[in-house]
């Protein structure tokens, strides 16, 4: 009863998602396209029998990226996402090595459409993308569902538990559910999973790889920055946190006048605006998108899927959605290239990372724009300190490495279980 409240629910609101998506087609016209995909309906050459896995946008692409690549050496691989960014960066990163579709919307018709087309060997996905009819769906036809990388703050465990009836049947369905530490299988456990579907594997995204491709496009984008003693990246950033990055950027420059700030926005939407902002406030900057970079003060980073290339060209690295209330970002990436990490106070999205990163003295925490223009002079003046902030924060990434390798071996033995049951 309660799956068909919740679809009925789907069903009335279906056109303000529609309208929705329309609304955001305004700003990254994407959007407005492949809405078959989304309602389940797909070309016939999308071959069945694939590992489907969902990746919600780039940020989960990126953290699945090692993982993926292990796995399609062994199995057919379907990538779905919910983003035209995490289209993009698929078709970028994997090209035709992977089948890649939109996960359909969590009507009941429409996951039916995408199970029954593609029969996929098991569903699996990335961190907490809970739909109810597809995984309800999915473990009704016999397809294994596997909840890796999983994580679940307490609010979010609070929200689940209002509506009890539904998240039973969610968490009855799980097959296989890798979580993030002890703390986040407690959370699903107390929501009904079974407990001997939970495993603890660790976080997936301390899992990094600095192949050749990656080391020769930092040493690349160096040779661009040669004319600046100190180079820091602020990645991720988002409106009312552009501003603040940029106010302490200009701080910066009274007393180290040829640094750069490298500024990414997390979404790509906020490219044109950040320029806008910058050339309304006179100051002189490059885009990565355009002409090489010339000695300009900013460099703004309107690319998409480079944040590893940014951030081994840096000194230090502040990750945004932490001066505004969003929760955070990733700062691991930036921890792999041994780098100072500065962090605002909100950063509750990555609660598996950022105490031990505080705790272990690798990363500084900031509460405004002058208290970060503080800690990025205090590392530009002291190379000994930037040495030792970075050194630990590479420490503690790799001391928590090989999630990945424990994830493979058991959404391997669901898939080879499967197998021999049906």
């Amino acid at each position: 009863m309660a799956r068909i409240i919740y679809s009925f629910v789907l069903y009335l609101l279906s056109p303000l998602v529609f309208l929705h998506l329309w609304l955001r087609g305004k700003k990254a016209p994407e959007y407005r396209k492949r809405w078959a995909e989304r309602l389940g309906f797909y070309d016939d050459n999308l071959k069945p029998n694939s590992l489907v896995i969902h990746c919600a946008s780039v940020g989960e692409l990126m953290a699945a990226s090692k993982l993926i690549n292990t796995l399609k050496q062994t199995h057919l691989i379907t990538i779905t996402c919910n983003t035209p960014t995490g289209s993009a960066e698929i078709k970028k990163q994997f090209k035709d090595s992977v089948q890649h579709v939109y996960l359909p919307l969590d009507f009941p018709g429409a996951v039916s459409r995408f199970i029954k087309q593609l029969k996929p060997k098991a569903i699996v996905i990335l961190e907490t993308e809970l739909w109810p009819n597809l995984i309800i769906k999915a473990s009704k036809h016999g397809i294994p569902v596997c909840v890796i990388n999983a994580r679940l703050s307490e609010k979010s465990q609070k929200g689940y538990q209002r509506i009890k009836p539904l998240s039973k049947q969610i968490m009855h369905n799980i097959r296989l559910l890798a979580a993030h530490n002890k703390d986040d299988a407690a959370r699903f456990l107390a929501l009904g999973l079974n407990p001997k579907n939970a495993h603890v594997t660790g976080s997936i995204k301390f899992d990094i790889t600095l192949n050749n491709e990656i080391t020769n496009n930092v040493a690349k984008f160096q040779s661009e920055l040669t004319t600046h003693d100190f180079i820091w990246v602020a990645g991720s950033t988002h409106p009312n946190e552009h501003e603040q990055v940029i106010a302490a950027h200009l701080s910066l420059l009274e007393q180290q006048p040829n640094a750069l700030l490298i500024i990414a926005p997390r979404h790509p939407e906020q490219f044109a605006k950040v320029a806008a902002y910058l050339t309304q406030q006179n100051i002189s900057f490059s885009q990565r998108s355009k002409a090489p970079h010339n000695g300009q003060a900013v460099l703004l980073a309107d690319t998409m899927g480079e944040m590893l290339t940014l951030f081994g060209a840096a000194n230090s690295a502040f990750i945004g959605g932490s001066l505004i209330e969003r929760g955070g970002h990733n700062p691991l990436e930036a921890a792999a290239f041994g780098i100072p990490i500065i962090t605002g106070p909100s950063y509750t999205n990555f609660l598996h990372v950022y105490p031990q990163l505080l705790d272990s003295n690798a990363c500084l925490c900031v509460d405004s724009a002058d208290a970060l223009c503080k800690s990025l002079l205090s590392i530009a003046n002291d190379p000994s300190k930037q040495k030792e902030l970075g050194d630990n924060a590479l420490a503690i990434l790799n001391a928590n490495s090989g999630a990945v390798k424990r994830t493979i071996t058991l959404i391997e033995n669901e898939i080879s279980h499967d197998i021999i049951t049906d």
